[in-house]
């Protein structure tokens, strides 16, 4: 496979662009759909839940999510959405790089907001829920927001990034940022292990992947590191490739004609029926269907994250 392939294939999505770091997503997922595979980015995001239930995971905390709440999510942390009802989901993401909300020069919104932000001292909390008045107004913003963005109207990008810092502005009052930049105990060794299990994946998906090849890098024995990857993503370590590598080809049946056995072999699929095996279990319809929009996810532009 060429390079040009490699990059089209490796997860290292851009969210925005380099003069605009920001960018927001709608998804619809029928009935009994997975929401959201556990992973992590560099970018902040803010995941604004508009029907269904979910339960949803951040590092190791969890915590039931309901229409019209919302969830904050730093740059780094793990996160992962299960299904709580048989009911579709539909939600909206808003990923942006801390960088878009620096000053040109060092000041004291830098200094008093920006910084703190960037360094977890001074952050939204993770689980925000309108039966708290303050919380209620953020929840206000990140509507608005994505309003605009829909629209992109001319200065869309200003009040972005106004509106950003005047949550921040909010949550500066004592009694309601969150400190996340102590961590202690047992917990930042897990989650550092599994960032780097996710990592090799990411890096390694095209070819075979062996449970001795992730339990290695740990270290811990296959057996011990299968119970820990599943405590912490709620998938084998077998089934949480395969999704990963379904993924990788539904943006690839989405891009051009290319074959499905190619593709199928481009993700690190060896025998062309499995493929299809796994991609209808993880889709919920055929290779083919989605390529058509025949499928469940028909009409879904692009996939999330």
């Amino acid at each position: 496979m060429d390079r040009t392939s490699q990059r089209l294939l490796k997860e290292d999505r851009e969210h925005g662009d380099v003069m605009f770091p920001l960018a927001a997503y709608w998804i619809d997922l029928p009935a009994g759909a997975h929401v959201l595979d556990t992973h992590w980015h560099e970018e902040a995001e803010f995941f604004l839940l508009l029907e269904g239930e979910i339960l949803f995971q951040v590092d190791t905390d969890y915590f039931t999510l309901r229409p019209g709440e919302a969830v904050f999510i730093e740059s780094g942390d793990i996160h992962a959405a299960y299904a709580l009802t048989e009911t579709p989901c539909r939600f909206c993401a808003l990923v942006f790089h801390p960088d878009l909300l620096a000053s040109a020069q060092y000041d004291t919104i830098q200094q008093s907001v920006i910084l703190p932000l960037q360094e977890k001292r001074q952050s939204f909390p993770r689980h925000l829920t309108p039966s708290v008045p303050w919380q209620a107004e953020l929840l206000v913003h990140l509507n608005r927001m994505m309003n605009a963005y829909d629209q992109q109207m001319p200065g869309f990008e200003a009040l972005m990034k106004g509106t950003l810092l005047i949550m921040l502005s909010q949550i500066a009052q004592p009694g309601r940022f969150v400190n996340h930049s102590q961590s202690e105990g047992a917990e930042p060794t897990k989650i550092d292990r599994l960032k780097r299990i996710i990592l090799y994946i990411q890096d390694n998906y095209q070819e075979p992947i062996r449970t001795r090849d992730l339990s290695g890098l740990i270290p811990m024995s296959e057996g011990q590191f299968c119970r820990f990857f599943k405590s912490m993503t709620r998938k084998t370590p077998v089934d949480y490739i395969n999704s990963y590598r379904v993924r990788q080809a539904a943006a690839l049946l989405k891009q051009g004609d290319r074959k499905i056995s190619d593709i199928a072999m481009d993700v690190g699929f060896d025998n062309v029926s499995y493929f299809i095996k796994v991609f209808r279990k993880v889709m919920n319809c055929s290779p083919s269907e989605f390529r058509k929009d025949a499928g469940p996810f028909a009409g879904q532009s692009q996939l999330y994250p």
